[in-house]
């Protein structure tokens, strides 16, 4: 649970930074109604993944997680109109509700959904030669980070962003004695990330509106 002042400090940063954003609102609202788990970014992170979208100049953006599409929105509007954002789910359920708010966002034809295991979909993307993708997005099942973080370098360039959310679980990653699976997906992301040659990352522990937890963000190495 967040701290009060975590959410207060986040309400107050967003009503000072983000203006009313009718179309957002309704994505989480939808989300809500159809019962999806309540676990999309923050408005400010998804500002930010935005921001940071916008100042690589993309043009491809490679997403794993859709859940109804709040990120995916964010971040297919910092791209140009020729652009492309590729978003990967396991849940058809969630799937549909994601392109339902990209319809309405208007931003149908500049997403694609493809529904399945993340690592199927990665192995479809490698052997279509899908890439190279400019910034991506990881925010899916922690178990797999490892796994999804590797398939993402393939389909980068250097130069390329990836952002791997939720790496600090209240805290529990530093805690070697875990048993917890998802901890230990955040553990196996790090270790791995640390030492592949092909990135710089660091990673950064927040608190705010989504409790305490925090981020990871690697740019791809020229080969």
């Amino acid at each position: 649970m967040a701290d009060p002042s975590w959410q207060g400090v986040d309400e107050y940063l967003c009503s000072k930074l983000l203006a009313a954003d009718p179309v957002l609102d309704a994505a989480l609202a939808s989300s809500n109604e159809a019962g999806l788990p309540p676990i999309a970014v923050a408005p400010n992170q998804g500002k930010l993944l935005h921001l940071l979208v916008l100042s690589i100049g993309a043009t491809s953006v490679l997403e794993i997680g859709t859940l109804g599409g709040y990120s995916t929105t964010w971040m297919a509007r910092a791209l140009p109109d020729s652009g492309r954002l590729v978003t990967l789910e396991f849940e058809p359920k969630h799937a549909a509700v994601a392109r339902a708010n990209l319809e309405r966002a208007g931003l149908a034809g500049r997403v694609e959904i493809r529904v399945g295991r993340a690592l199927d979909s990665l192995a479809q993307l490698a052997e279509e030669k899908a890439g190279p993708f400019d910034f991506v997005f990881i925010d899916a099942d922690k178990e797999n980070t490892a796994a999804y973080f590797d398939r993402s370098v393939e389909l980068s360039r250097p130069g390329s962003l990836i952002f791997v959310d939720n790496v600090v679980r209240n805290g529990a990653v530093a805690d070697a004695s875990s048993t917890d699976a998802q901890v230990l997906g955040m553990r196996a992301f790090l270790d791995a990330a640390a030492e592949d040659a092909r990135v710089e990352v660091t990673a950064v522990q927040t608190v705010g509106s989504k409790g305490y937890d925090g981020f990871a963000l690697a740019r791809v190495n020229p080969r």
